[in-house]
C-alpha cells in the first residue's frame, strides 16, 4: 500500500513539475483557414498574449482545406503535449461530421477542448451592384434569377446558413464554397457572386465602407456592430439561427495540468481590456467557457446538425 501511494505521489508531483515547466519551447497553433476571418483573429489574438504570458512563442500556422479537416486532423494526429494546438471555429468540429462522407477525425474522441473564447453571429450580404435591399427583394429576386452565395467553405456555419435560408424560404440558391472568408468576399465585392454569408466580426468593416449590402443577421437580437440590419427572425424567417464560435482545443491526452494551465491563462487573457476591446471590437462576443463547458458544447451542437443536415440533405462534394 505504501508502495502505491508513494508511486501515485510521485505521479502527482510529476504532472505539477510538467504544468509549471510548460511551455518550455515553442507551441504550434494551427489555424483551419486563412488569415483575415474571426477564426484567425482569435487564434492570433491569443497567441500573441499566451507568448507574452508564458515567455515562449505560440506560432499561429494556417493550414487550410477540406472546410478544416487538414488542420483538425494535423493536431488531432500530434503528440498529445500540449505543443500543437487547434484554434478553430466550430465548423470543422460539428458540422463537418454530419456534411462529409468521411471524417479523418472524431471530434469527441480526438480532442481536449480548452475554452471557447468568442462567438459571432452571421450575417447575409449583397454584391454593391445586386438590385436588393432587404431580404424580401433577395428572396423576389431569386424568383426571376438563380443566384449564388459565396461561404468559407462546405461544412461552415455560412453553408448551412444558406440551406436553412433555401429550406425557409423555398427558392433555390447556388452555393459557391472558398477556402476561408477572405477569399470569397473579394468575389462577393466584385460581383462574381450575388450574396455571401460571414461572420458579423469580420464583415462589418465592409457593410461600413459600402463595398457590401447587408441584409439580415442570424442571432436573435440586432447586433450593435449592424444595428439598422434586422435578424431573419424579424424579416419572418426566424429558422435561419445559427451562431458560431471560436476555442482552442489540444489532442486527446494532453496532460489535466497543462489544459488547466492553459485554460487559466486563456480566462485571463479574455479578461484583460485590451483583449476584450480588440475582440468585441470586431464584433465577437466573449464567451469564456469551462473545458467541461466546451465539451458538452461539442456534443450538443454534434447531434444537432446531425439532425439538421439529413433534412437539408447538406452534403458536401
Amino acid at each position: 500500500m505504501r508502495i502505491r501511494r508513494f508511486s501515485l505521489f510521485l505521479l502527482f508531483a510529476a504532472a505539477s513539475a510538467m504544468a509549471q515547466d510548460y511551455p518550455s519551447r515553442p507551441v504550434k497553433v494551427i489555424v483551419p483557414f486563412p488569415p483575415g476571418g474571426a477564426p484567425d483573429l482569435v487564434g492570433r489574438t491569443l497567441a500573441h498574449r499566451l507568448s507574452e504570458r508564458l515567455g515562449q512563442p505560440f506560432v499561429i500556422e494556417n493550414r487550410t482545406g477540406a472546410g478544416g479537416n487538414i488542420a483538425a486532423e494535423a493536431v488531432a494526429k500530434s503528440a498529445p503535449d500540449g505543443y500543437t494546438l487547434l484554434a478553430t471555429s466550430d465548423g470543422p468540429l460539428v458540422i463537418n461530421p454530419s456534411v462529409y462522407p468521411t471524417m479523418p477525425f472524431n471530434t469527441l474522441r480526438d480532442f481536449t477542448p480548452i475554452s471557447i473564447a468568442a462567438s459571432a453571429g452571421l450575417v447575409l450580404m449583397a454584391c454593391p451592384t445586386l438590385p436588393v435591399a432587404s431580404l424580401q427583394d433577395v428572396l423576389n429576386l431569386s424568383k426571376s434569377r438563380k443566384l449564388t452565395y459565396a461561404t468559407s467553405g462546405y461544412g461552415s456555419s455560412q453553408h448551412v446558413a444558406g440551406e436553412l435560408l433555401k429550406d425557409s424560404a423555398l427558392i433555390e440558391l447556388t452555393h459557391v464554397p472558398y477556402k476561408g472568408f477572405g477569399a470569397a468576399v473579394g468575389d462577393a465585392i466584385s460581383c462574381n457572386v450575388d450574396l455571401i454569408f460571414g461572420a458579423i466580426s469580420t464583415a462589418i468593416p465592409y457593410v461600413r465602407n459600402g463595398k457590401l449590402k447587408a441584409i439580415a443577421v442570424t442571432q436573435p437580437q440586432r447586433h450593435a456592430g449592424l444595428p439598422e440590419t434586422p435578424t431573419f427572425a424579424e424579416a419572418g424567417h426566424a429558422g435561419v439561427a445559427i451562431e458560431a464560435y471560436m476555442g482552442l482545443l489540444a489532442p486527446e491526452g494532453t496532460p489535466r495540468e497543462v489544459v488547466a494551465k492553459l485554460y487559466g491563462e486563456v480566462s485571463a487573457i479574455l479578461r484583460e481590456k485590451d483583449t476584450a476591446e480588440r475582440l468585441t471590437g470586431a464584433g465577437l462576443d466573449l464567451v469564456r467557457s469551462t473545458p467541461e463547458e466546451f465539451a458538452a458544447r461539442l456534443k450538443s451542437d454534434l447531434a444537432k446538425y446531425s439532425r439538421l443536415s439529413k433534412a437539408l440533405a447538406a452534403k458536401a462534394e
